[in-house]
């Protein structure tokens, strides 16, 4: 007999999980999602802004009507659900739509945090979360001559350099006294930064918005007791996950506000296991698989992954979600920002003690034409010399050495073995035969000989 799935939540999360457990059955499978668009990447908004992808029309990838018409999957776009009755099962919608359900997915998602500052509801304050989102800043731009970001993380410096490459002045504004906080130490933080004012994009650090001014239109920005004048304010101040369904079904929150989960994604409600229902993507709090202790893992890559978990979970299936490395890489104004794992920051927020090294090098070999600056930072903890993190920023090929170094780190492989084992591919257009990652690992490993 087929089973009623319903899946909450379009993005990369919800999305996946339904056509996966489309994949294993043939159960009645209906989605819902507060968004008019689905199958598209958040992630790729302000590479639209910057004009490196030509619409937000080329980000979607799929329709709803794909979706029911190539899969079976019945897609409720802007709907938005009030309440979930668990013991009953069933939901109802702001709507009034009432919808029953045998196997529940939550995927809902995260919001973004707007600190709440005077003048945040004024025209021109915008966040960055859906397509709409980015149309309404887009439409905006003719308008603005000046622009402050607040906030210096992945969206923030990412949204930076597309106002910057639309020819606006812009100021990025961060309470924290680095750019990319608790991803990247301090020393690498600052070469990102450097790159960006290098660029022509201006920083006040180590104090957050006090205010947005304006009557109506945004005028300006105060920090501190600095007065910003501009007529766009981005609000690229975090993610956090988006308890209003899950507070209200009465499931357990996690110290870091998400959803506590087992490994099969599946959430407790005071402190046991719910029965067929499964949550995926930002709502989650997860392992870290690098230390004891839970983690966030807000990004589309993790969503993807458990999703699928939640799809096949969804339709009787036995997989489960493992720890995560969090492995990340952004591109800013042409520099690529990788990492994995923790950094030390988080390992003193885990309490773990670490050694690291550092090593600039080169993409290529050094006598071949075009090679970029690479700077690889290694981590490893203090008494095992088990690698916990590293941190890339280079011209090109991050991404493939920060796979190399999630993979070491999911195997929990030491600095010491990472130099004895660990083999990487070597030509002198793609790499130096002894590559900055191998250089690193082996000045880390240094440090537990000495």
């Amino acid at each position: 007999m087929a089973r009623k799935i319903v899946v909450i939540g379009g993005g990369a999360a919800g999305m996946t999980a339904a056509s996966t457990a489309r994949e294993q059955g043939e159960d009645d499978i209906t989605l819902i999602t507060e968004d008019e668009h689905v199958a598209y990447s958040p992630c790729a908004i302000p590479f639209v802004l910057e004009g490196k992808i030509k619409d937000f029309r080329s980000i979607v990838m799929h329709t709803p009507e794909f979706y029911q018409s190539e899969r079976n999957i019945k897609v409720l776009v802007r709907t938005t659900v009030d309440k979930v009755d668990l013991d009953k099962r069933h939901l109802t919608t702001k709507d009034g739509q009432n919808l029953g359900f045998d196997i529940l997915i939550l995927a809902t998602g995260g919001t973004v945090f707007v600190p709440p500052v005077d003048g945040r509801d004024l025209k021109g304050v915008f966040p960055v979360r859906w397509i709409s989102d980015g149309q309404a800043i887009m439409d905006h731009l003719p308008k603005v001559q000046q622009a402050v970001v607040a906030g210096a993380g992945v969206v923030g410096l990412e949204m930076a350099v597309a106002l910057h490459e639309r020819g606006k002045q812009v100021t990025v504004v961060e309470m924290f006294d680095q750019v990319f906080p608790r991803v990247l130490d301090k020393d690498m933080a600052d070469l990102v930064r450097s790159h960006c004012e290098s660029l022509g994009i201006k920083f006040v650090m180590g104090t957050p918005l006090s205010r947005i001014e304006g009557k109506e239109d945004v005028t300006g920005v105060t920090v501190g007791n600095v007065h910003i004048p501009c007529q766009m304010v981005i609000m690229a101040t975090g993610v956090r996950a988006n308890l209003k369904l899950p507070e209200q079904m009465g499931l357990d929150i996690g110290p870091l506000g998400a959803v506590r989960v087992s490994p099969s994604l599946q959430p407790y409600r005071k402190g046991r296991l719910v029965p067929d229902v499964y949550l995926a993507g930002d709502v989650v709090m997860c392992q870290s698989a690098v230390t004891a202790g839970p983690t966030m893992s807000q990004l589309g890559s993790t969503a993807v992954r458990q999703g699928r978990v939640a799809g096949i979970r969804a339709t009787g299936g036995k997989a489960t979600f493992p720890g995560t490395a969090s492995p990340f890489i952004s591109v800013i104004g042409g520099l690529q920002v990788g990492g994995t794992g923790i950094s030390r920051s988080l390992a003193d927020y885990y309490g773990l003690k670490v050694k690291e090294a550092l090593v600039e090098g080169s993409s290529r070999a050094r006598y071949y034409p075009g090679g970029k600056t690479t700077t690889v930072k290694l981590l490893a903890d203090a008494d095992s010399g088990r690698l916990v993190g590293g941190q890339i920023i280079g011209g090109e090929d991050v991404t493939g050495r920060v796979n190399w170094i999630t993979a070491a780190l999911l195997e929990g492989v030491t600095v010491q073995e990472f130099v004895q084992r660990m083999e990487n591919a070597y030509c002198p257009p793609t790499s130096m035969v002894v590559d900055t990652v191998n250089a690193a690992a082996e000045k880390l490993a240094r440090l537990f000989r000495d």
